[in-house]
């Protein structure tokens, strides 16, 4: 797969394909479909009961996620998903821009290596506008709400809303002096090409989704909840689950926005907090903060509940480049940890950032949460597992329960911070009524104090969201676009959660008083990417 697309290899820290971009044409996703055919048919003859020694535990486990992770992607492309594949979270023209950040620019090499992208990133829009006409051919398109999106999205990259170079014109002019006169041209190529191909969005593409429908029906959400979450889910229980958990955790909000505004609502102490808590002024300041708040987590937690040692203690907080995600987001350190993980916070034009939403959020993201369990990852599992194996589901299943530890273990006791923390909590617990609820026209119950008996759509969602979670309207309007453009993937935070809190709590009935939590931990975080048709079973027996 890294030979195959250069955006893998650049994940991994691999040299393969360094001057190229991935092709995003029909035929190279059918390359990569077959690719997965024979890995499985590979991995059949592998494990066709062959006599002799059991088989190491790692590489049972790597075989059982390497089937099914293989026979749900596979799912996804012979139904021509990525045919209709144009959403505002992560599309994949997202990897002709995340491909220079995930590779090195160090050397001249490295620059030459650049500017060979650049020059090949129309190429790959035209792939990928090829890969659309296929869709369009085949009466499968994506709706109008993502192409909008994606037209900002590449909008931003071109720099022509705010006035400025565009990105790539800003990534170069850290290039060597030297190549100055040909990074920029090949800047101004790629800056070219995005525009082109957001006006082709624009005026053809777009035209020819009006009607497609936000919502994905039954079929294709089963199928990208599978992808997501390793689960054959039972979507009308998680709904019904989710809503106890909305009054439950509404309970425990109202509670703690009395403690930070006595006789305040939510929304009321949320908004006071915005007015007048505790901020960070500028990118760079909050940046630093936020650093700080990592590593004092590591210095806290190493020892006590988790042994984090060499390179699981080095992560780096950054601000995010516009024209991406509007959420804060984490990406993990290459196979030999040269790059090392890093958290991201998008701007989102602010200036002043409050930090009651964000104390948890990072521990969510970098320690306890996201990087201790992928950098953790990095340094003792398979290949596979650490990278392409990795299920959505668990993953941000355990950073949620991260954030949940770290309110266990006392490090929420500030009111605004953990009124932060719940309002994090409510937002998972309403993707999953809402992803599932929007996407399958479910009915809103009766003791919902929200819209009772109307059936959901994207307007109900966003106000929904609007009056049960703190989040400003841009944020509100990019969950949305999100839910309707990942079917399935957002639900896995809270479901991933639920699974982890099974795991532990069953584990420690078996053991008794012999269970110690420090060595739960490490035992959980050494087992890999389950999906949630594994992971609650397996957590137990640790």
């Amino acid at each position: 797969m890294a030979a195959h697309d250069p955006s893998i290899a650049a994940a991994l820290g691999e040299r393969v394909g360094a001057d190229r971009q991935p092709e995003l044409s029909p035929q190279w996703y059918e390359a990569g479909a077959e690719l997965a055919r024979e890995a499985l048919t590979a991995l059949d003859t592998a494990t066709a009961g062959a006599a002799g020694p059991a088989p190491d535990p790692l590489e049972a486990d790597c075989a059982r996620l390497l089937r099914e992770r293989l026979t749900a992607e596979l799912a996804c492309h012979e139904a021509g998903d990525h045919l209709r594949s144009v959403r505002s979270l992560r599309p994949p023209f997202e990897s002709l821009r995340s491909i220079f950040t995930l590779s090195p620019s160090e050397t001249d090499e490295d620059w030459a290596n650049a500017s060979a992208r650049l020059r090949a990133l129309p190429g790959a829009l035209d792939g990928y506008r090829r890969t659309l006409r296929e869709g369009v051919d085949r009466g499968l398109l994506s709706a109008p709400r993502q192409v909008e999106a994606a037209i900002r999205q590449l909008t931003a990259w071109t720099g022509e809303e705010s006035g400025g170079p565009g990105w790539f014109t800003g990534f170069v002019a850290d290039g060597p002096g030297d190549r100055r006169t040909e990074l920029d041209r090949d800047a101004l190529t790629a800056t070219a090409a995005v525009a082109e191909f957001r006006d082709w969005l624009r005026t053809d593409y777009a035209p020819r989704t009006l009607g497609v429908p936000d919502a994905v029906g039954r079929e294709m959400y089963l199928r990208s909840a599978r992808r997501a979450t390793g689960a054959d889910l039972d979507v009308a229980e998680a709904y019904a689950w989710g809503w106890s958990e909305f009054h439950r955790t509404l309970a425990e909000m109202r509670v703690a926005a009395d403690k930070v505004l006595p006789g305040a609502t939510v929304l009321e102490a949320m908004t006071h907090l915005n007015e007048h808590g505790h901020a960070i002024e500028g990118e760079e300041g909050i940046r630093a903060w936020l650093q700080e708040l990592i590593e004092q987590a590591i210095a806290d937690l190493d020892g006590t509940h988790f042994d984090i040692a060499g390179p699981l203690r080095r992560v780096e907080t950054r601000i995010a480049p516009p024209g991406g995600s509007v959420a804060p987001h984490y990406s993990g350190p290459s196979l030999d940890f040269s790059r090392p993980g890093r958290t991201f916070l998008p701007a989102l034009g602010r200036t002043v950032f409050p930090t009651w939403q964000l104390v948890s959020t990072w521990y969510h993201e970098g320690v306890p949460g996201h990087h201790l369990q992928i950098a953790s990852w990095t340094a003792g599992l398979t290949r596979y597992q650490v990278t392409l194996g990795k299920i959505s589901a668990n993953v941000e299943g355990w950073a949620l329960y991260a954030e949940r530890l770290m309110d266990e273990l006392g490090f929420l006791t500030d009111p605004a911070n953990r009124l932060g923390y719940l309002d994090k909590q409510m937002l998972r617990i309403i993707r999953v009524i809402i992803d599932i609820g929007m996407h399958l026209r479910l009915e809103i119950p009766a003791d919902s104090p929200f819209h009772p008996g109307e059936r959901w759509t994207p307007e109900l969602g966003t106000a929904f969201m609007a009056a049960y979670h703190g989040s400003p309207a841009a944020r509100r309007n990019g969950e949305i676009e999100r839910y309707l453009g990942w079917p399935g993937q957002a639900i896995g935070y809270k479901l991933g959660e639920r699974a982890w809190l099974h795991g532990r709590a069953e584990a420690r009935r078996r053991q008794g008083a012999g269970f110690d939590l420090k060595t739960w931990h490490m035992a959980a975080l050494a087992q890999g990417s389950l999906g949630l048709d594994d992971l609650a079973a397996s957590l137990a027996v640790l």
